[in-house]
Parts: C-alpha cells; sequence; structure tokens
C-alpha cells in the first residue's frame, strides 16, 4: 500500500508564498507519476502539476504557471509544490497522487488515473 503525506498547507495573505511537501512510501515501482490536484469547495479535482520521476511529463494549469513550480527528489521519495504570489483563487484542499508512469501519458492530469492519493493539505489566501 502506497503511502503519501503532505504538509505545508497554510493560511496566508495575497502575494504570500508556500511549499508544499509530499512524502511518498512504499511506492512498488521504480519510476512513477507524481502529481499535484487541488479541490476548492464545491468544484471537481484539479490537476495543478505533474511529472514523472525521471523528470518528464512535466504540466501545469494554465492558471499556475508561472507561480507554480513542480520538483521532486527522488533519493528522498518527496514530491514538492512551490507556490509564488498566492491568489484567493488558489484556496483548495491540496493533493498529491502517484500511480505508473502511464498516467502521466496524458496531456493533462486525470484524477482517475491515480490510485494513490494523500490525505490533503488545506491552502487558505486571503485577501
Amino acid at each position: 500500500q502506497v503511502s503519501l503525506v503532505e504538509s505545508g498547507g497554510d493560511a496566508v495573505q495575497v502575494g504570500g508564498s508556500l511549499r508544499l511537501s509530499c512524502a511518498v512510501s512504499r511506492a512498488p515501482w521504480r519510476v512513477y507519476c507524481m502529481a499535484w490536484f487541488r479541490r476548492a469547495p464545491g468544484k471537481e479535482h484539479e490537476g495543478v502539476a505533474r511529472l514523472s520521476t525521471g523528470g518528464r511529463n512535466i504540466y501545469y494549469a494554465d492558471s499556475v504557471k508561472g507561480r507554480f513550480t513542480i520538483s521532486r527528489d527522488n533519493a528522498q521519495n518527496a514530491l514538492y509544490l512551490q507556490m509564488n504570489n498566492l491568489q484567493p483563487e488558489d484556496t483548495a484542499m491540496y493533493y498529491c497522487a502517484v500511480d505508473q508512469t502511464a498516467a502521466c501519458a496524458t496531456s493533462t492530469p486525470i484524477p482517475a488515473d491515480y490510485r494513490n492519493w494523500g490525505q490533503g493539505t488545506q491552502v487558505t489566501v486571503s485577501s
């Protein structure tokens, strides 16, 4: 059973920054696809960013391009999301998700392609 534990969520003001972390353990694959999703109240899961452990298949949602950066540390089995210039519309629960590399083959991250999810970390941006 893959374990994913997110951390780093907080309440910040507009223009602030946060760095989310996701600790991955017991992944059965040598390489795999990792993604950040978010879900705001009353909305569907939105794919925010994605990359493979090989550093390819990088994706950013248009709404976060230029502000968010996804990265990984394969030695630490960790996934990160650096979020700068945060805006109220970034308020959501943020989840990391992983699955086999096939999940990275789509043009945009599809929640149903990821069988392993963390519990989420809340990001709240106030003006």
